[in-house]
């Protein structure tokens, strides 16, 4: 055993009570240091070592961290990065610095920190030290064209981590802050979002759900949201295809009562299309039982890169012909029940089988962790950046900010492992996965064509 595997080794065979946040009494002498859990009694590990293999996207760790697998990450590359992130930070003796460059939007670099202190909780003591940078916009902009050609000293890329990527970029992947909660729309944390979720999928069977795609939010942000509003029912035609449009302004006077995820499952078929990019809300549709109609996504999240094409979901053409590539969709599902069912349940259950939020804990260990191996330099503290502590983030703001933070607070560490990260895929497996994807979409689009249902 190695030495980094001693040091990430299963936290000892003990129950250990966290101290409670505190915010009556908020004050940085009082606040809880995570390097120092309390540690009540010695017990047998209730689960043992976790023998259970990650799910098959936790791969794509690797090839997120590939550009930096030969030269490894150094302190000034870390550095170059300072320009397009938000915050830098740091671990050292799991303890957590942060130093802030930009206001994020809403509230997505606090629950982002936020999920990141959780994440110390939950495995204590196995979090290595490290040093990264932070973008929490919607647009990855590490583009792979400013950081390759064929001379030999080309600048090696900045890593940068954030929630979505695409194929001509080369930003770090990581789950998203919605994960503990979305205030500013009043979407709760996941967990209790994915009970409503579930719930929601019970009131109404499948087969009795309305006929039709369901589709609703802001068309203003994207050329493709604006198409699929040409796709809504007019007196001319009836695609299939039912568009809401989200008044995020009257939404916010009402109290968010018209918003409710979990009362929106009550269609065969919801639409997910992006926004300026990917959008968080690809989770909340897959969950829901629907057969999910994604129209063809230029971005990808940390999970959706292994969903497949009419196993999860329904691929959609992203063009002049996306009302009638609907039309066809919710025409093929209607005359193939079992089928469609099938692939909505097939959606829900991955997502409610390994997009727990244990998995999510998991999958940022193991990118932090990954991540970890490749710095060539022994972090320190940044002489600009603070110490965060719970209270910083729960405290301030009250509301509904404290109240999911508060939901979210994990109260006792794992007690077992994570799961075992395969190695990455070879050559062969990528180019399998892909050609995979493109088949199946090439044969919905003959289908299309040839207006056959196959």
């Amino acid at each position: 055993m190695g030495e980094r595997d001693v040091e990430l080794h299963i936290y000892p065979k003990m129950e250990v009570k966290f101290s409670p946040v505190n915010c009556t009494a908020y004050s940085r002498s009082e606040k809880w240091h995570m390097s120092s859990p309390t540690r009540v009694k010695e017990e047998e590990d209730r689960d043992g070592q976790n023998g259970d293999t990650c799910p098959e996207y936790f791969r794509w760790i690797h090839e997120d961290l590939r550009p930096w697998a030969q030269t490894g990450i150094t302190r000034e590359m870390v550095e170059r990065g300072r320009p397009a992130a938000d915050f830098r930070l740091v671990i050292v003796d799991g303890r957590v610095y942060v130093e802030k460059y930009a206001e994020a939007f809403q509230s997505r670099d606090s629950f982002t920190l936020w999920g990141i202190l959780q994440l110390l909780r939950w495995y204590p003591g196995k979090i290595p030290d490290l040093d990264l940078m932070f973008h929490c916009g919607d647009q990855p902009n590490i583009f792979i064209g400013n950081y390759s050609g064929p001379r030999p000293n080309t600048t090696a890329p900045p890593p940068l981590f954030r929630y979505c990527g695409n194929d001509d970029t080369l930003d770090i992947l990581f789950p998203d802050w919605s994960f503990w909660g979305w205030p500013e729309i009043k979407i709760k944390p996941w967990t209790s979002l994915m009970k409503e979720l579930k719930q929601g999928n019970q009131r109404k069977k499948w087969i009795d759900r309305e006929a039709y795609a369901y589709w609703k939010g802001n068309a203003l942000v994207s050329w493709s949201r604006y198409r699929l509003r040409k796709c809504n029912l007019s007196t001319q035609y009836d695609w299939k295809v039912r568009v809401y449009m989200q008044d995020w302004l009257k939404e916010v006077k009402q109290g968010f009562k018209n918003s409710n995820l979990a009362d929106q499952c009550v269609y065969r078929y919801k639409i997910y299309i992006e926004g300026i990019s990917w959008s968080a809300s690809l989770k909340y549709i897959l969950a829901c039982d629907s057969v999910t109609l994604m129209v063809n996504p230029h971005y990808y999240d940390f999970f959706s890169r292994s969903l497949v094409p009419m196993h999860h979901y329904w691929p959609i053409k992203d063009d002049n012909e996306m009302c009638n590539s609907i039309k066809f969709a919710v025409d093929w599902g209607n005359a193939h029940k079992q089928k469609a069912q099938a692939i909505g349940k097939a959606a829900s259950k991955f997502i409610e089988e390994q997009l727990n939020m244990e998995k999510v804990y998991e999958y940022m260990f193991h990118s932090l962790n990954e991540y970890s191996k490749l710095l060539t330099f022994k972090p320190t503290i940044p002489p600009n950046a603070t110490e965060l502590y719970l209270e910083d983030l729960a405290c301030p703001t009250q509301g509904l900010t404290t109240k999911f933070m508060m939901d979210t607070l994990i109260k006792r560490p794992s007690f077992s492992s994570p799961c075992f990260l395969l190695p990455p895929f070879s050559p062969t497996a990528l180019g399998y996965i892909q050609t995979r994807k493109e088949t199946l979409i090439k044969q919905i689009e003959m289908w299309e064509k040839n207006m056959s249902f196959g």
